[in-house]
């Protein structure tokens, strides 16, 4: 079976990376759109990443403009909005496709492992979250409703 770690994705600025560089940590993948109506939960994804990456959270921000084109900019816009906007620390990554014959092979994977309610796989909207444990594999998905905060307590079980 394969794990999160056996896919690479590109970063913010093109860079290849392995997320095998991630081993033994627990992620937070998140698909993320600067436009969105739970855009603010930036402010909560970056408030568990400080409180917690010391312990072993990683954060990774997906951004995705396949939901009424909510992240139009390029990534350079994408960064320095969040920044700017948000003071976000944790990993952005290049802007990639969730659903549909383009997504993301690491998404795929994702939404086979962890699929939605009533057993769908395909992404309902942004800030959907999967919760992945320090060995790789998927423990939760969130819908894009769920705040960061209430995700909290089900982190601090795999940290």
């Amino acid at each position: 079976m394969a794990s999160v770690y056996d896919f690479s994705v590109k970063d913010i600025h093109g860079k290849e990376q392995k997320l095998e560089r991630y081993k033994d940590k627990v992620m937070l993948i998140v698909n993320v759109a600067s436009k969105c109506g739970f855009t603010p939960q930036y402010k909560g994804l970056e408030a568990l990443y400080e409180k917690m990456h010391d312990r072993g959270l990683e954060v990774l921000g997906f951004p995705c403009n396949q939901f009424g084109s909510q992240e139009p900019g390029t990534e350079k816009e994408i960064e320095s909005f969040c920044e700017l906007n948000y003071g976000v620390t944790f990993p952005l990554y290049g802007k990639i496709d969730v659903n549909g014959s383009n997504a993301a092979p690491l998404y795929k994977h994702l939404k086979k492992e962890k699929p939605g309610l009533l057993g769908s796989e395909a992404i309902k909207w942004n800030f959907t979250k999967f919760l992945v444990d320090r060995k790789g594999h998927i423990v939760e998905r969130y819908a894009p409703n769920v705040e960061p905060q209430a995700i909290a307590a089900d982190i601090e079980k795999l940290l």
